[in-house]
């Protein structure tokens, strides 16, 4: 038996997922149970970081992925990320880094600078 806090809205329910059937119980509304049996099977988190950036008014770019990835390659991302570096202009939703790490998302940038 897994057990999560449920992150979909505010009330935060403690789900309990058994692992055999992702049978899903704790659950205040029918997202929870959806969130319990993804979380189960396949964490996916959406990865924020910053980059090195020249030329502009700060050293470094908050970045973002533009859709959840597996949280077992956040890692492997991040490697990815610590090796990045732009030079200034770039607009917020600029492409950085196209299917990082070969999880289909894209790293953007979420300023202009």
């Amino acid at each position: 038996m897994k057990e999560f806090i449920c992150t979909v809205c505010p009330r935060g329910c403690h789900l309990k997922v058994d692992e055999n059937t992702l049978a899903v119980t704790g659950n205040s509304c029918a997202r929870g149970v959806e969130y319990g049996r993804n979380e189960a099977v396949n964490p996916m988190r959406t990865l924020t970081s910053t980059i090195a950036i020249e030329g502009g008014i700060h050293r470094r770019l908050p970045v973002r992925t533009d859709r959840p990835i597996p949280k077992s390659k956040i890692f492997e991302c991040m490697e990815i990320i610590h090796q990045c570096k732009e030079k200034s202009p770039v607009k917020a939703g600029q492409v950085i880094v196209e299917n990082i790490a070969g999880t289909g998302a894209n790293l953007i940038a979420t300023r202009n600078m």
